[in-house]
């Protein structure tokens, strides 16, 4: 399709579609910026500081621990899915999955993964590549036990990024699980579900700015346990 094919392209009921290169919007963030002098020293209080103003943010108050999870299986094939955050410390990021999921597999066999936190109203993004190990199964367990009733017998109900024939082959396990665990039963954790630690080697930070002329400051692990900042060109 040309250009002009696309630009004025319309859908079934005749709506024409907004040209996404005409959607331009300044950026100007309310600190004025983000400088070498603003860093905190390691990356994960970095973050924090980051972290907590998003989730004060009227903005972000859906879910600011969501983030982009990109994987690459053996053959270097990548796929991305949005995740939730769901712990963070010095040894980097968790999430929690299906091990029989897409993500997971791919992870099996090729341990490096990129994230992205996307906090576009407040002009931000979080960038980070590193590796991805298994957490332990207490650390899973003590977790999954934290969850709400639904959601554990979802992980039991659902076997993630399977085919399905329709909706029936979800609804029926999760109805069986239902009346097997009621309200208030204990509910095992299945050992197909837990979850990924991220031990980051790079963590950038991205604050727009006017122009597109914007910041980012890189964190790049250096291997004796210090972090090296760079600045990229935008």
């Amino acid at each position: 399709m040309r250009q002009d094919d696309a630009v004025n392209a319309h859908d079934a009921d005749g709506y024409r579609a907004p040209d996404p290169a005409a959607m331009r919007r300044q950026y100007r963030p309310d600190d004025g910026g983000l400088l070498e002098s603003d860093l905190a020293p390691h990356p994960m209080e970095q973050f924090t500081r980051w972290f907590k103003q998003a989730t004060a943010s009227a903005a972000l108050s859906a879910e600011p621990n969501a983030m982009v999870v990109s994987t690459a299986d053996a053959q270097g094939r990548p796929s991305s899915r949005t995740v939730l955050l769901k712990s963070y410390d010095d040894d980097g990021f968790v999430f929690y999955t299906n091990y029989g999921s897409r993500k997971a597999r791919d992870l099996a066999a090729n341990p490096h993964v990129a994230l992205v936190f996307p906090w576009h109203p407040m002009y931000r993004q979080v960038l980070v590549t590193g590796t991805a190990a298994r957490t332990s199964r207490e650390e899973t367990a003590a977790y999954f036990h934290s969850r709400p009733h639904g959601s554990q017998l979802g992980a039991w109900a659902s076997a993630q990024s399977t085919v399905l024939a329709g909706r029936t082959e979800l609804d029926a396990p999760y109805a069986e699980l239902t009346r097997r665990y009621p309200p208030g039963a204990e509910i095992p954790v299945p050992p197909h579900w837990g979850g990924f630690r991220v031990t980051p080697s790079e963590v950038e930070f991205w604050q727009g700015r006017e122009n597109r002329l914007h910041d980012r400051l890189r964190y790049v692990a250096t291997g004796d346990g210090s972090w090296r900042v760079e600045r990229l060109s935008p």
